[in-house]
C-alpha cells in the first residue's frame, strides 16, 4: 500500500518530535511519503495530485479541522468518487479536531495513530456524506467556486467570529476557547442585524423561512467542542444523511444567554430550542440569501463574504479510515 502523509507544521497540540514519530509509525506499514505544507491551500494541492494520481491509496493528514478541509477539497476536485479515490485518515493535531473526534477517533495524535494503524491492518472504512457550498446561480456570488465542508458552514454570526477569531491568530494570539468566548461577545455587540435578521432559506418545495439572523448547517454532530465537552447545535445530523440547519431568528441579550445555556448543555438527545429557533433535519439541499453581504464559514476556515449560497447534502462522498 502507498500513502501520503500531509502534515501541518503549525499544528498546535503536537510537536516537530511527536510529528516524526508518528510519521515513523505509520511507514511501518506501508511505503509512506511524508510532506509537509508550505503555504495555505498546499493540502488541497496534494490532495488534488493524490486523487489525479494511480497509485495512491491512502492520503494520512496530520492537523487541525483546517488541514483536513484542503485535503479534502483536494481529493475531491474532480467530484466524489469512493471507489476510485484514495481513503481518507486523520491523525488530530489541532486545538478542536471536530471531524476526527465526530469520526470517534482519539483526540491525541499518538492514541488516534494506532487506531488508524489498528483499522487498515483489520480494513477497517467507513463512506461519509459532505457537504458542498456553491454560488448561487443568477446572483453577484454565481462565479464563486464549490467547496467542500465535512462537519459545519455558516452565514453570518456565527462565521463572524471565526473571522474575528482569524484576525487575533494571524496577530500572534493562541487559538483558545477564551479567545472564542471573547470574539462572541464582541461580535454580538457590534452585530447591527440581531433583531430583524436578513437571511432567507429556501428549500424546494417548501415555504421560505425568513428573517433569520444565524444559520449553522451541520453535517454531524456534534457541532462543536469546548475542551472535552460536545456540543451539539443539530443533535440529529449525522454523516449518513442530509444536512441539518439550526438558525435564530432573534438575538437579543435575553435569547442570546438562553440559546447559549441550551448550546452548553445540550446533548445527542437535545439541542437548543425555543420560539426563535428554527431545526430541519435531513435536507438534500436549500439556498440561504441575504439582504447585506455576511461573512461565510466551513469547517472553521472564514471564507469571506457572500450574499447567497446554495448547500448539498452528498451521500457517501469520501471513504475514511475508522
Amino acid at each position: 500500500m502507498r500513502g501520503l502523509l500531509v502534515v501541518n507544521p503549525a499544528a498546535t497540540t503536537t510537536s516537530a518530535r511527536t510529528r516524526d514519530v508518528l510519521t515513523h509509525a505509520l511507514a511501518s506499514e506501508m511505503k509512506l511519503e511524508a510532506v509537509t505544507t508550505q503555504y495555505r491551500g498546499h493540502a488541497r494541492d496534494l490532495g488534488r495530485q493524490a486523487a489525479d494520481s494511480e497509485d495512491i491509496d491512502l492520503v494520512v493528514a496530520l492537523g487541525g479541522d483546517g488541514t483536513v478541509n484542503e485535503v479534502v477539497n483536494g481529493l475531491l476536485h474532480r467530484g466524489p468518487d469512493p471507489d476510485r479515490l484514495p481513503r481518507l485518515a486523520v491523525v488530530p493535531g489541532g486545538s478542536t479536531n471536530v471531524f476526527a473526534r465526530a469520526l470517534g477517533l482519539p483526540n491525541d495524535a499518538v492514541e488516534a495513530t494506532g487506531v488508524i494503524l489498528d483499522a487498515l491492518r483489520e480494513n477497517r472504512e467507513r463512506t461519509v456524506g459532505l457537504g458542498l457550498a456553491a454560488g448561487t446561480p443568477g446572483t453577484e456570488d454565481e462565479a464563486v467556486p464549490s467547496r467542500w465542508f465535512t462537519f459545519t458552514a455558516g452565514l453570518g454570526f456565527d462565521a463572524g467570529v471565526v473571522g474575528r477569531v482569524e484576525q487575533q491568530r494571524e496577530q500572534g494570539r493562541r487559538s483558545t476557547h477564551a479567545l472564542y468566548l471573547r470574539q462572541v461577545v464582541r461580535q454580538f455587540l457590534d452585530e447591527p442585524h440581531r433583531r430583524h435578521g436578513t437571511i432567507t432559506l429556501d428549500r424546494p418545495g417548501e415555504e421560505p423561512v425568513t428573517g433569520l439572523v444565524l444559520s449553522i448547517i451541520c453535517n454531524t454532530a456534534p457541532w462543536t467542542f469546548l475542551g472535552n465537552r460536545p456540543v451539539y447545535a443539530s443533535p440529529r445530523a449525522s454523516f449518513d444523511t442530509g444536512l441539518d440547519v439550526m438558525a435564530l431568528s432573534r438575538m437579543s441579550t435575553a435569547s442570546v444567554a438562553r440559546y447559549a445555556t441550551q448550546l452548553l448543555t445540550s446533548s445527542p438527545e437535545r439541542g437548543p430550542h425555543g420560539k426563535h429557533v428554527v431545526s430541519l433535519h435531513d435536507l438534500a439541499g436549500f439556498t440561504l440569501h441575504s439582504k447585506v453581504r455576511l461573512p461565510l464559514q466551513m469547517d472553521g476556515d472564514h471564507l469571506g463574504l457572500r450574499t447567497s449560497v446554495t448547500f448539498t447534502g452528498v451521500h457517501r462522498a469520501l471513504r475514511v479510515i475508522v
